[in-house]
């Protein structure tokens, strides 16, 4: 028996998973994750991990990670499909199997950590970022099969602790999300939505990682829902301002109207139908797309956690910047 603390890690070749790995095992933690085909291990390749085979429906190999762990971790969710039905599966179903077969094999686990999402809730109003005791309106079917998810991890609240993370947008060196938006700018080209400031909250996933560890850590965390997020709020201008000062050159700025992000939208959702692939940009997806207000107030996480934004706008693009570039994506 291992004397380092186990963990297992849904979505682990993701973005946020694959980060998340990488302190884990910093930390001294023996890690599993759940690697749907082996040969496909992308950010994972080579790392002293323990692979189990299978999918968030593969009963036995969920049995096998999660008997004994110390820690779950259950960031895998599907951001793109091309159905309802295909959302509440990849969301809601697969993360009752997740807590269901938790609660069954391993009953003392020290935390069951739930990876949801801002859009959960839905954008602020006003200039009112959301919180904790925010009512949940989400916009979007995403948004939707997340807050079920939630439901489905707090039904079990009284039966082994858990904690469920709202995480506002993300980016950070592999991710593919704010990739399109960077690529752009590489180019000299930064792309705004609408013809007035927009505020959203992005954390950097160094940041994301460290809130997610305090929040399976910390006993405090048990049955509590946060947000975890940025300390400022920024708009789309000084986002683009920073990125331009770290690439040094000139961006010709493109405003797209929002109507038309609908039209792309609906273009891209009709194409995507005749693909393999679901397409991330959809028509629904153009609602979050157009909103005014993502951001969430961490205060809860701050106080309670010890969470803290500590990568600043300018560094961290500097930092996703450059991975983009030495890893050949731009």
């Amino acid at each position: 028996m291992s004397s380092h603390p186990i963990a297992f890690v849904t979505g682990g070749t993701g973005f946020i998973g694959s980060h998340l790995i990488d302190r884990l095992l910093s930390q001294g933690y023996h890690v599993r994750a759940l690697v749907r085909n082996p040969k496909k291990l992308g950010f994972l390749k080579n790392l002293p991990i323990e692979i189990i085979e299978g999918d968030l429906f593969s009963i036995a190999a969920l049995e096998t990670a999660i008997t004994d762990a110390d820690y779950v971790y259950h960031v895998a969710g599907l951001v793109a499909a091309k159905s309802k039905k295909e959302f509440y599966r990849g969301n809601r179903d697969a993360t009752r199997n997740m807590i269901e077969i938790t609660a069954r094999v391993n009953p003392t686990v020290k935390k069951f950590v739930h990876i949801s999402s801002q859009t959960a809730v839905g954008p602020g109003s006003g200039m009112m970022p959301v919180n904790e005791s925010t009512v949940a309106r989400p916009l979007t079917t995403y948004g939707k099969s997340k807050l079920a998810s939630e439901f489905e991890v707090l039904k079990f609240k009284e039966t082994i602790p858990v904690t469920i993370l709202r995480v506002s947008a993300v980016y950070g060196p592999r991710d593919t999300a704010t990739f399109d938006y960077f690529r752009s700018a590489y180019k000299g080209v930064e792309l705004l939505i609408g013809f007035h400031d927009t505020y959203v909250s992005l954390v950097h996933s160094t940041d994301l990682v460290t809130g997610i560890i305090l929040a399976g850590e910390n006993e405090i965390a048990k049955g509590q829902t946060y947000f975890l997020g940025s300390e400022q709020y920024y708009t789309w201008n000084e986002i683009g301002y920073v990125t331009k000062s770290v690439l040094n050159k000139k961006l010709f700025r493109v405003r797209v109207p929002k109507p038309l992000v609908f039209i792309i939208a609906g273009i891209s959702e009709i194409a995507s139908k005749f693909k393999e692939k679901p397409s991330v940009l959809n028509f629904e997806k153009a609602y979050d797309l157009t909103q005014d207000n993502w951001c969430c107030d961490i205060s809860k996480a701050k106080n309670e956690l010890g969470y803290r934004q500590n990568i600043t706008l300018v560094d961290g693009v500097k930092e996703t910047i450059s991975w983009y570039v030495d890893n050949k994506w731009i």
